[in-house]
């Protein structure tokens, strides 16, 4: 479960941040989904450790 759980943070997160980093360019992009894939993978972990 925990690796369902960070690997779907990431993925989400990444989503979200290129979506957003778009708006102003492609290195901000790649920056915010970057920064926003490790916040992702935190969120899957401590969701992970709540289901257990």
């Amino acid at each position: 479960m925990n690796k369902l759980c960070t690997f779907g943070g990431a993925t989400l997160g990444s989503y979200a941040g290129w979506l957003l980093g778009m708006r102003f360019g492609l290195g901000t992009a790649i920056v915010l989904s970057g920064v926003a894939s490790l916040a992702g993978v935190y969120a899957g972990w401590k969701l992970a450790q709540r289901l257990r």
